[in-house]
């Protein structure tokens, strides 16, 4: 059976070419749903053959995707962000289901996450499993922008496959945190419109409790220093979210 796979991007000229190139010879079509980048993104989408590149504007990530999927020519998806590439051996995995895809309607696998200059294996990031290959018909993106998710139907059979999506997520400190900046303050705003409310309390002790969960009860210390950097800013992240939340609640009842 054939596949479509779907990446959105903005300005991921530092990314794309490894995702892309780690599809070679695995999928039958690629589209990417660009937000009108100002880099190279699109030059190097379309040194690839194949490639369908298509500008649309961005209302969230989980709108974004859904859209690409709107566009994909074949049942089943391969759902990929920029900064994602297909590991060898889960290359060798997708190859040897290919033909008889329609046996489940969604396939899952391990999610290996590069920080920095290494892999983490521990902090609640390993083996950060995804659904990222499904039935169209049958599963939809969701959940809360930015944190988007698979949602399957009702009684979907699903199957584990071995192997990882390689994760490269963040290239310094800096980036992390201002890319967890950014991020918690589309969650504050998605939560405000959906009602939910944020308390002082909230904002003291979440960040505490998420860097314990993330740091002792995941073993995030057996990373060394890098573990230690991803807890406390997972930590700093829960901060910014509630804290934001409540400022906006706070305007909103002026």
């Amino acid at each position: 059976m054939m596949i479509s796979v779907i990446v959105i991007t903005l300005n991921e000229e530092r990314n794309i070419e490894r995702c892309l190139q780690s599809l070679d010879g695995l999928v039958d079509e690629i589209v990417v749903v660009d937000s009108f980048s100002t880099d190279r993104t699109q030059e190097i989408c379309e040194s690839f053959e194949g490639v369908r590149f298509i500008k649309n504007a961005f209302e969230g990530h989980i709108q974004q995707k859904n859209f690409a999927i709107s566009h994909a020519s074949h049942d089943y998806i391969l759902s990929l962000d920029a900064d994602e590439a297909i590991s060898n051996k889960l290359r060798d995995s997708i190859l040897a289901i290919k033909d008889n895809l329609g046996d489940y309607d969604g396939y899952n696998f391990n999610r290996r996450n590069w920080y920095i200059d290494r892999w983490i294996y521990h902090c609640g990031w390993y083996p950060d499993r995804k659904l990222r290959i499904f039935h169209k018909d049958k599963a939809k993106w969701g959940g809360v922008n930015p944190h988007d998710i698979i949602e399957v139907s009702p009684n979907s059979r699903t199957k584990f496959l071995d192997g990882d999506l390689l994760h490269y997520t963040y290239f310094s400190i800096e980036e992390h945190i201002a890319q967890q900046d950014k991020f918690s303050t589309i969650a504050a705003k998605a939560y405000f419109d959906m009602g939910k409310k944020s308390t002082m309390f909230q904002v003291i002790t979440r960040p505490v409790l998420v860097f314990i969960r993330d740091y002792i009860l995941r073993a995030g210390f057996l990373d060394g220093a890098r573990g230690f950097m991803v807890c406390y800013i997972n930590g700093l992240y829960a901060f910014l979210k509630y804290a934001k939340l409540r400022e906006l609640w706070l305007k909103h009842n002026l």
